[in-house]
């Protein structure tokens, strides 16, 4: 088969059209939110809205931190779990517009984070 013929075929294989529900859509937002942050998907809330015909990402979520007490010890802890809560929030939002980017195909235009709440946890961010 020739190069034109190839394409010709693989054109005619690819047409119609895909959708990702929005479900499908939160449900890559929350994972990935969870795998930055440090919590489980189900901790996550997450919202769409547009912003001028891109995706804007609204999360609510919890953080994990260490102890205060292990803290109070060793404040080499806090550099354990990734740095301060503000900084942690901060290299989430770019982590997870690229991956849910990278997952999905969709275009987000920003992710903004409100961290609602910490969980205790033990040792440092597990990657």
């Amino acid at each position: 088969m020739s190069g034109m013929a190839g394409a010709a075929v693989q054109s005619r294989a690819m047409a119609g059209h895909n959708r990702i529900s929005t479900q499908a859509l939160t449900s890559v937002a929350r994972a990935a939110a969870g795998e930055a942050l440090g919590v489980p998907p189900q901790d996550v809330r997450a919202e769409w809205s547009d912003d001028d015909g891109l995706l804007a990402l609204s999360l609510i979520t919890p953080i994990t931190v260490p102890s205060l007490t292990a803290v109070l010890r060793d404040p080499e802890r806090v550099a354990g779990f990734g740095g301060s809560v503000w900084d942690r929030a901060v290299a989430a939002k770019a982590e997870i517009l690229r991956r849910v980017t990278e997952l999905s195909g969709a275009q987000l235009s920003r992710v903004d984070i409100r961290i609602s709440g910490a969980t205790v946890r033990e040792g440092g961010r597990v990657r």
